[in-house]
């Protein structure tokens, strides 16, 4: 697993248009390879599937229609045991934290959240892969 920034590609999925380009902005700003995009849980689940792209960390939306971003996670979880999955809500109550964890989720990130935050979370789970 590609552990510099400039050797990354990651999936962001956000229902929400501007939450998804403005974290692509940011991982862009960050040096990262490539970034992947999708509009939901099965949007994403399906490029997963079908696209054959070797995709190192996934940027996830919890709220979604179609499919949540806990659906997705246990869908990645299932084929993709260690893929570095990062969470972001904007509602961590303690049992949307405790679902995720059985699903070993990387890490939570809160909405809002600003650039710098968000970095400090991706290192954080990038030194544990």
């Amino acid at each position: 697993m590609a552990k510099n920034m400039n050797e990354l590609t990651v999936l962001v999925v956000d229902d929400v248009h501007h939450a998804r380009n403005l974290t692509k902005m940011v991982l862009s700003g960050l040096g990262v390879h490539q970034v992947f995009t999708a509009n939901d849980g099965l949007e994403a689940h399906e490029f997963l599937e079908s696209s054959g792209a070797q995709v190192d960390l996934i940027v996830c939306d919890w709220r979604m229609p179609r499919m949540s971003g806990l659906e997705l996670l246990e869908k990645v979880r299932a084929t993709s045991p260690d893929m570095p999955f990062i969470m972001v809500t904007g509602n961590a109550d303690m049992e949307s934290v405790k679902a995720a964890s059985e699903f070993e989720v990387s890490a939570y990130i809160r909405k809002p959240y600003s650039p710098q935050q968000f970095e400090e979370k991706l290192l954080a789970v990038l030194e544990n892969i």
